[in-house]
């Protein structure tokens, strides 16, 4: 596939879906969200019919930030993050109204909105992230394990960027060409193959120091490799039946999300047990 992202996004042997078969697989998405619908409609049913107090209402404290895909914004993300509510987590919009543009730039304005929430919490920070959004999660736990308490990444090419559908290639370079003609808010070809778009891979593969990790694919993907969704750092690789875009709205990621999230929360609440001045300190590391 000639196209202009740098050949080291696509290191031997991945290969992106191809073909009009990969992309009719996205088509189910309709059914992934009335299934969604149903499911949460099932949670609301649920939750109402539980007693007023008890363990179950417990107040919504830990921050999980939720990171979009390439081309979406918070919007995308919307529906789940209703859903981790009704989890008793409290969700925090990423700010991306379409998420474009410099990779090593998104993670730069995401450190400041991680940072940001640290210290209104007071707690480290989980974070969902979405294809493009995952490897934004994915660089930011490297980048700041001390104030990262896990990271769940749906459909993320994380050891292959490059190893997507054609279709989307061409999206991205399109994206350049935009830039290249002035157009503000696109991709330079310095961020599709330069030096800044190498920088940002190599971020992606740093070891990530006590972070929970978990990894959730589908070979149902018709948009990335679903092998490239495999990092070796992640603690547990989820295997799911979804659509590229309906992971955002299957009922059974969802479930797999928050029981990662659960899971890192207990190990978040066991370490500041363990530790209580490593989460005092953390609007002072926040603030720096």
């Amino acid at each position: 596939m000639n196209t202009s992202l740098g050949s080291f996004l696509s290191p031997p042997g991945f290969v992106g879906p191809q073909g009009l078969k990969a992309l009719a697989r996205e088509g189910t998405v309709m059914i992934e969200g009335l299934a969604h619908v149903r499911h949460m409609r099932a949670k609301r049913k649920h939750h109402e019919a539980l007693p007023l107090h008890g363990e179950h209402r417990r107040e919504a404290t830990t921050p999980v930030l939720l990171i979009p895909g390439f081309m979406a914004g918070d919007w995308s993300l919307s529906r789940m993050a209703a859903g981790l509510r009704l989890e008793g987590f409290r969700t925090y919009k990423s700010h991306i109204m379409v998420n474009v543009g410099c990779t090593r730039e998104a993670v730069d304005r995401l450190e400041l909105r991680l940072e940001a929430i640290a210290s209104a919490r007071d707690s480290k920070v989980l974070i969902v992230g979405h294809s493009l959004g995952g490897m934004l999660a994915r660089g930011l736990a490297a980048r700041r394990p001390d104030l990262v308490g896990g990271i769940v990444t749906m459909g993320s090419p994380v050891m292959a960027p490059g190893a997507i559908h054609r279709v989307i290639a061409w999206d991205a370079e399109m994206l350049g060409r935009l830039n290249k003609a002035g157009v503000p808010a696109t991709m330079s070809a310095d961020c599709l193959s330069g030096p800044c778009a190498e920088a940002a891979f190599e971020e992606m593969q740093q070891p990530l120091n006590e972070v929970g990790y978990t990894a959730i694919f589908s070979h149902r993907d018709g948009i990335v490799s679903p092998a490239s969704c495999l990092d070796p750092m992640a603690q547990e690789h989820v295997e799911v039946k979804a659509s590229h875009v309906g992971m955002a709205l299957d009922p059974t990621t969802f479930e797999h999300v928050a029981r990662s999230l659960r899971g890192f929360e207990l190990a978040m609440r066991a370490s500041a047990l363990a530790d209580p001045s490593a989460v005092a300190d953390l609007p002072r590391r926040a603030s720096k």
